[in-house]
């Protein structure tokens, strides 16, 4: 019998810590030693996306399916360049969000969705064998379009592994196919309704993830359940080689370019209070720039890198992330090294300040923001729109 309490490589989960505490920037390679591998790609310490496991195209059609059901997989079809990368499914997203077939949301979703699937194949492959773990700094995606907090995904994938395993599931692979051996055993021991539904999909063509989708299940329930029959051998799980996407001319470059406000320099807010994001808004937009608001700290950081801004205005004080991280977490991509960014704080105390200039920010305001501190901190920094300083001409002549 498999020990409940089986737990994941001190030396695997010791490694995923050390890429969280460098802030590493590359991939990190697993290999085992039967030949199994895996790839996580990290960004500023936090993993970005994943590629590997037995069944990569399985789990990105099941994946589409799940979070983009209006896009027919069928029609996707990889270029023969990206087919070659190992993260041809992170291409094939980049490709879809420029052609805003998919919303960030989504691809938060998949790629959450990615990330713990193969954490889980790799707890349960290195419980039965060694590994290696390599650093390589090769290939940094530059450009994430989401970010998960490793901590959270290790913690998340123990918890999953030790649920299975007290399940008496420890040797069952969830890519494994389940394919009825003994029909008419089955049919004595249930419904005609439960037999027919066995016979259609214990056929050996979908893997216990597949059919947990289709039933809209979890997986361990699902597999749970099919575990009587199963040691029984009325059921067995065999091996299903994967379903790979055809190769065509699909161009990335052939995109439909995202239509941009033809307005001036394109100016950022993270802050977690609405009407602070708001009252920027309203004094920004009518001088000719174009403005972001984010309100949750946790995405600033992609979207902050897909949108590119030519100044950031960061509050100080915010749950989870605090503008502190974010400043050095900016001035460590190459993109933001110059970028003038705003701390925004209640207090404006010294040690604020100096704390602040240490992580990289080049200016301050204090809260509540007003209409002439924002603007004479932006005029320091960037040049107002030629429509911006119009405006202010006439509201000048019309006051005198």
């Amino acid at each position: 019998m498999i020990h409940p309490d089986l737990m994941v490589s001190n030396n695997l989960i010791e490694e995923f810590k050390v890429c969280t505490r460098l802030q590493y920037s590359g991939k990190l390679d697993i290999r085992t030693a039967k030949g199994d591998r895996w790839a996580f790609y990290y960004r500023l310490g936090r993993i970005v996306w994943a590629t590997g496991g037995k069944h990569p195209f399985r789990r990105w059609r099941r994946n589409m399916a799940q979070f983009c059901p209006d896009i027919d997989v069928e029609k996707i079809q990889l270029q023969p360049s990206d087919a070659e990368i190992d993260y041809w499914d992170y291409r094939l997203l980049e490709t879809l969000h420029d052609r805003q077939k998919v919303r960030r949301e989504q691809i938060n979703s998949i790629v959450e969705s990615t990330i713990t699937e193969l954490l889980f194949d790799l707890a349960q492959s290195t419980n039965f064998n060694p590994i290696t773990c390599d650093r390589n700094q090769d290939v940094i995606l530059e450009t994430p379009m989401s970010f998960t907090s490793a901590d959270m995904s290790l913690k998340y994938m123990q918890d999953t592994w030790k649920n299975w395993s007290e399940a008496g599931l420890a040797n069952f692979l969830p890519d494994s196919a389940p394919i009825l051996r003994r029909p008419e055993q089955l049919q004595q021991q249930v419904s005609p309704a439960v037999y027919k539904n066995f016979v259609v999909l214990m056929n050996g063509k979908y893997t216990l993830r597949d059919l947990a989708f289709r039933m809209k299940q979890g997986i361990l329930p699902v597999t749970r359940s099919l575990l009587p029959y199963i040691l029984k051998g009325i059921i067995e799980l065999i091996e299903v080689p994967d379903i790979p996407l055809r190769i065509s001319e699909v161009k990335k470059n052939s995109a439909t370019p995202i239509k941009s406000t033809p307005s001036g320099p394109l100016i950022a807010c993270v802050d977690d209070s609405p009407q602070v994001t708001q009252m920027l808004e309203q004094i920004l937009a009518p001088n000719g720039f174009r403005f972001i608001k984010i309100q949750d700290p946790l995405q600033a950081l992609p979207i902050l890198i897909e949108h590119k801004p030519d100044l950031i205005f960061l509050d100080l004080v915010m749950p989870v992330a605090s503008g502190y991280e974010i400043c050095a977490q900016l001035r460590r991509v190459s993109v933001f090294t110059h970028t003038p960014i705003i701390i925004l704080t209640g207090s404006d105390g010294l040690l604020d300040r100096v704390r602040a200039k240490v992580v990289g920010s080049t200016d301050f305001i204090s809260k509540p923001v007003a209409a002439d501190k924002v603007m004479g901190v932006v005029r320091k920094y960037i040049t107002v729109p030629a429509s911006g300083l119009n405006r202010t001409n006439q509201q000048a002549t019309a006051m005198g």
